[in-house]
Order: C-alpha cells, then sequence, then structure tokens
C-alpha cells in the first residue's frame, strides 16, 4: 500500500466512516463508472459517424466525459479499496477475475487438507503411544489419564468461572 493509500485508509478511519457510508460511496463511484461507460459509448457513435456538421456534438461528448472522469476520480477518492494485484493482471490477461478467488480457495482447502492430515497423524501417533505405554506401564498411565480428566475439569471449570467460551474466547455480552 503506498502513502496515498494509506494516508486515504486513515482519514477513512479517523472520520468513523460506517458500513453504509461505504457502500454509499462505493454506489456513487459505480453510478459514475456506469455513467462513463455510457458516455464512452455515445462518443463511440459519435465518431463512428462523424462529419463536420457534428463537431460540435463530439466537442459536447468529449467535455461531459472529461466532466465525468473527474467526478469519479473525485468520487474514488473517498473509498478505500485495494485489490490484489493477481486480479489486475488476470484482468489485463483478459481472464476472468473470479478464477483469482476460485485459486485462493482451493489454494486454501488443500493448506487445511494438509492440516488436517498432519493433526491426524498425531492423534494416531499419541494413541499408539498410550496403547504400547499402557502395556509397559499400566500404572503410570492410569496416573496420567486421572491427571489429564482432572486439569481438563479445572480448565473448564475456571472457562465457566470467567465466562469465556470453551476455544478460549470470551463471551461479549450485548449491549441493553
Amino acid at each position: 500500500m503506498d502513502s496515498a493509500q494509506n494516508a486515504a485508509g486513515n482519514n477513512n478511519s479517523n472520520e468513523g466512516t460506517t458500513s453504509d457510508d461505504a457502500k454509499q460511496k462505493l454506489s456513487d463511484v459505480t453510478n459514475s463508472i456506469d455513467k462513463t461507460l455510457g458516455l464512452l459509448h455515445q462518443l463511440y457513435l459519435t465518431v463512428s459517424s462523424f462529419n463536420v456538421t457534428s463537431q460540435p456534438l463530439l466537442l459536447q461528448r468529449i467535455n461531459s466525459l472529461v466532466m465525468e472522469l473527474d467526478n469519479m476520480m473525485k468520487l474514488s477518492g473517498n473509498c478505500n479499496i485495494q485489490i490484489p494485484m493477481e486480479v489486475l493482471n488476470l484482468i489485463d490477461d483478459g481472464k476472468n477475475p473470479d478464477d483469482f478467488t476460485k485459486d485462493v480457495l482451493n489454494s486454501c482447502i488443500a493448506k487445511n487438507q494438509i492440516t488436517k492430515g498432519k493433526t491426524d497423524a498425531f492423534k494416531s501417533l499419541r494413541k499408539h503411544m498410550l496403547e504400547e505405554l499402557e502395556q509397559a506401564f499400566p500404572a503410570e498411565v492410569e496416573e496420567y489419564r486421572d491427571i489429564r480428566a482432572s486439569a481438563a475439569a479445572d480448565m473448564k471449570r475456571m472457562a465457566q468461572a470467567q465466562n469465556a467460551l470453551p476455544n478460549g474466547d470470551v463471551k461479549v455480552k450485548g449491549e441493553l
């Protein structure tokens, strides 16, 4: 992120911009883009059938386009949207930007499967080790299981006492 984007991001956060304000600003930019596309189409039609008598109309449409592009620049300054360079490169290559989202999602799924495999392998190793240890040291393994059960019960009681969730997150009470 360059300093201009960073400054824009800081301005937005300092102003206390709400989600509705951000959506409205984005909607304004989208409407300006639509209007610009319409003006470009009109300009194309004027240029494609140009003759000397249509010169004032051509100049009027060029001026309208310039004014709308200026308006779009002003409106876009209020939006702080960050787009990954990979998406822009895909668009430049004439590809669908949804491919980027699909690739990122597939990558996350693959990494999740790898992590799940590792977790399952560690669970299997732990289970196998406990079985082997139980055969060699039955009294110690029973004591270990008692200690683990006691510690888990203590943690559960502490979590409930602190109004925390089992995963360590704290419950947030809604404002009345």
